[in-house]
């Protein structure tokens, strides 16, 4: 019997099938009316893969997390920050007159900084005043805040009341409640306060230093007794915050440093200056620029009071002006006290 003589196109087709269909993992259609097996071959398409779900890394999930949650954040200090702290800038070069429904601005360059420095009758010396103060007030605020923070970190009945008391005037230090304790009736519209304000008024220090057998101090002396005597309530009124930190200070060291102490012989005074002083030293310096800037922000500042004042009179440029150079010089005392205290600051990784 014969045998049948085999296409070698034939069988080349059905092997590149077979690989095909190894390849797409389908059978082939069916061949069409006048269609080659190679044409049927080549006219099969792959079929189309399922997309990848590229899932996203961990880290960046976490990052998102964080944009989402200082999203409303960002977004306020955009609007009620950012903004008006460039507008500002911008009004203290220029004139700016206010009409209905606008404010028209010229620009006149440094003469709104002339006039500030130069010119207004007040400025300067508010400025000089309110720099005398925080000079010598701070560091009073500091020592009181960290004499009541030890005191409070002690073991007694009664601490946690002790605390709140001296927390209590951070919830309610405001501008109006406390120009009432200090007497200044005139600016809050409560001339009927004037009998309360009497209860933390401090001018019995003549008679105690009569009385302690101090005479013949100088002028300058007695003045700068008087001053900080007068100033005791709002030094007490200043530190809450200042107290908290120092606790948070304190409490953080840890009890082997005292152990050692005790165990070497240490006295008090020693464990002090050895001890709790070196480790709350960094939050001496976070104390110390808070405190400055406290001082200079505060309700009863006579600079923040006279740059209102010009806002109020509708003098945007003079008081664009005054807010500008009192931010500069508030910047300035702040690098200053960093770079010289930060070379005395106490780091435990050190």
């Amino acid at each position: 019997m014969a045998r049948k003589k085999v296409d070698p196109d034939i069988e080349a087709a059905k092997k590149k099938a077979a690989e095909r269909k190894a390849e797409i993992g389908t059978e082939l259609p069916p061949l069409k009316a006048g269609e080659t097996p190679a044409e049927a071959v080549s006219s099969a398409s792959v079929p189309e893969k399922e997309p990848k779900h590229h899932k996203m890394p961990y880290e960046k999930r976490k990052a998102m997390y964080g944009y989402g949650f200082i999203a409303l954040w960002m977004v306020g200090t955009l609007i009620f920050f950012l903004i008006p702290l460039i507008k500002s800038l911008y009004y203290s070069f220029n004139e700016v007159t206010v009409n209905p429904g606008s404010l028209d601005t010229t620009w006149v360059g440094f003469e709104k900084y002339s006039y500030v420095l130069n010119t207004d009758p007040n400025y300067t010396d508010y400025l000089t005043d309110t720099l005398l103060e925080t000079l010598w007030k701070t560091p009073l605020v500091l020592i009181f805040s960290l004499f009541i923070a030890v005191i409070l970190n002690q073991k007694f009945k009664g601490r946690a009341l002790s605390r709140a008391i001296f927390f209590l005037p951070v919830i309610i230090a405001t501008g109006p409640v406390y120009k009432i304790i200090n007497g200044d009736m005139d600016s809050t519209g409560n001339a009927g306060a004037a009998q309360f304000s009497t209860m933390f008024s401090t001018d019995m220090v003549g008679s105690l230093l009569e009385f302690l057998g101090i005479y013949g101090l100088s002028d300058n002396m007695g003045t700068m007794i008087s001053t900080v005597a007068d100033n005791i309530f709002g030094i007490v009124w200043s530190s809450g915050i200042q107290i908290l930190l120092f606790l948070a200070a304190l409490q953080n060291i840890p009890p082997s440093a005292k152990e050692a102490a005790q165990m070497e012989g240490a006295t008090a005074w020693e464990y002090f200056w050895k001890i709790t002083f070196p480790y709350v030293s960094p939050f001496i310096l976070a104390n110390l620029i808070f405190t400055v800037i406290d001082s200079f922000t505060s309700p009863t500042n006579s600079v923040m009071n006279r740059i209102i004042d010009m806002k109020n009179q509708w003098a945007f440029g003079e008081a664009s002006a005054m807010a500008w150079i009192y931010f500069l010089i508030v910047l300035a005392a702040i690098g200053l006290i960093t770079a010289i205290v930060n070379k005395f600051i106490y780091y435990e990784v050190d």
